[in-house]
């Protein structure tokens, strides 16, 4: 997939090949952080006093790395979208003239909140054992930084399988969208077989890369609860991408009038 060329960007099966390799990122930053205790102070605003800034440690850590990343135009790819869009600076780097792939105003699909929200509600607890190590609460906190990103790249790239469907069915999707027929649109999105094809990839995948093969007959030799994984796909990855998706659609022609 270049994104340079449009063609590459919208062939569905190049989109699905970055989907699956996003699993690997996924599951291996997931590995990283289930080394460290849950850490619940630094997802508190106000648990980690930080000078004139109102939000938790991780929020301001998050926040710092993608003012530093967007200085060298991180954020003008089609495929990222930044959790703190209204502090990014301009980039350094010179722009690049990406040619459009998506409708004019895709980053106002933007469910960076809600994944934040389930990650530390959920898969946290999920994949870390209780308690808190001041120690190694930065280590944690970047661990947390690198699980957002690659969680939210992945919801987000829904707005490219949305895309690529619409120019398939350009002519039903276009009569749903004018009628507003949402759970229309859930339907043509959904696809139960591929689902449940990536649901029995990740377990595999979280059971291979979560072992060490040295360790086989300890009982801890576990570094990622596979189940929680999976459940974290089914329960919270792909229905939030297909409703990435769903928004996507409702103002895909928004541009036409």
């Amino acid at each position: 997939m270049d994104f340079l060329r449009p063609d590459t960007v919208m062939d569905l099966s190049n989109i699905r090949a970055v989907l699956i390799r996003m699993e690997d990122t996924i599951v291996f930053n997931l590995i990283e952080r289930a080394k460290f205790p849950r850490q619940p102070s630094s997802y508190q605003k106000g648990g980690i006093a930080i000078p004139d800034f109102d939000g938790s440690f991780v929020d301001w850590i998050l926040r710092e790395e993608e003012i530093v990343h967007a200085k060298v135009r991180r954020y003008q790819s089609p495929d990222e979208v930044p959790f703190f869009p209204d502090d990014l600076p301009e980039p350094i780097l010179p722009p690049i003239s990406y040619p459009p792939v998506l409708y004019p105003h895709p980053n106002k699909v933007n469910v960076n909140d809600r994944i934040k929200d389930f990650y530390v509600s959920d898969i946290v607890p999920s994949i870390c054992p209780e308690g808190e190590r001041k120690e190694n609460i930065g280590s944690s906190s970047l661990c947390d930084v690198e699980c957002l990103r690659s969680l939210s790249r992945r919801i987000h790239f829904g707005r490219f399988v949305a895309e690529s469907k619409f120019l398939m069915e350009r002519e039903t999707m276009t009569a749903m969208i004018k009628a507003k027929d949402m759970a229309g649109l859930d339907a043509a999105i959904t696809n139960s077989v591929v689902e449940k094809q990536v649901l029995a990839r990740l377990k595999k995948k979280a059971e291979t890369y979560g072992i060490d093969p040295n360790l086989m007959s300890s009982p801890n030799h576990k570094k990622v609860d596979a189940d929680a994984v999976v459940a974290m796909y089914e329960n919270w990855v792909i229905p939030l991408t297909k409703e990435v998706e769903v928004e996507y659609l409702l103002h895909r022609l928004d541009q036409e009038g």
